[in-house]
């Protein structure tokens, strides 16, 4: 089973060196250290961000920060059963 804090400071560590607000996800991809490839992993769950982002459902964009854009990934996961 995924933790779901690991998980949020993995994501925050990623997407937080992204300009805020983001206005899609291609705003993100050059703050990510690895790029689409960056991989979050926690228990069971092992994820590249190109994986996350096909899983979502295009979120609510724009996100004013790294925290809501997070919580808001973490939220669409959680309720798909993926943590």
């Amino acid at each position: 089973m995924a933790d779901r804090d690991e998980l949020r400071e993995q994501m925050i560590d990623a997407f937080g060196g992204a300009d805020y607000p983001i206005n899609s996800p291609m705003d993100l991809v050059p703050a990510l250290p690895d790029g689409p490839g960056t991989r979050f992993e926690s228990g069971d769950f092992s994820m590249t961000a190109m994986e996350l982002n096909t899983k979502l459902g295009g979120g609510e964009f724009p996100y004013e920060s790294v925290e809501a854009f997070v919580d808001d990934v973490l939220d669409q996961l959680d309720e798909q059963d993926l943590i």
